[in-house]
């Protein structure tokens, strides 16, 4: 009887594990598109050809121009990521300036007692 019922746990958590891994959806399963080795090889050696022809200007030019073109794709992908920046900041200094004026936080345990005293004494006089 024991067994039987051991047999019956182990076959449900087995029958529940592969309906669980059925679920799972594993990505898309279109094949990879056909790609034309020989024409990527001669574009890619065409342009290290390119490359090796450069004076130095010209590389440093170059490179000058790809790290501009790379800063404005990333300012791009930032202004989409975040398309209400300014009104952020607004909103960031507005706190900033509510908060100027809160007290600063005390470094150790004598400052606090020290502080709690005056404020002690201010209450208390008034």
């Amino acid at each position: 009887m024991k067994k039987l019922l051991a047999a019956l746990i182990a076959g449900a958590f087995a029958l529940g594990s592969v309906a669980a891994l059925a679920q799972v959806p594993q990505g898309d399963k279109t094949p990879a598109a056909p790609v034309d080795q020989a024409k990527l090889k001669a574009e890619r050696d065409a342009a290290k050809a390119a490359q090796a022809q450069m004076t130095p200007e010209e590389k440093n030019a170059s490179k000058k121009a790809k790290r501009k073109q790379k800063l404005q794709e990333e300012a791009q992908i930032e202004k989409v990521g975040q398309p209400n920046a300014p009104a952020k900041t607004e909103v960031m200094q507005k706190a900033l300036e509510a908060t100027k004026g809160d007290p600063k936080a005390l470094p150790d345990k004598k400052a606090k007692q020290e502080a709690l005293k005056q404020q002690e004494k201010k209450s208390s006089g008034q």
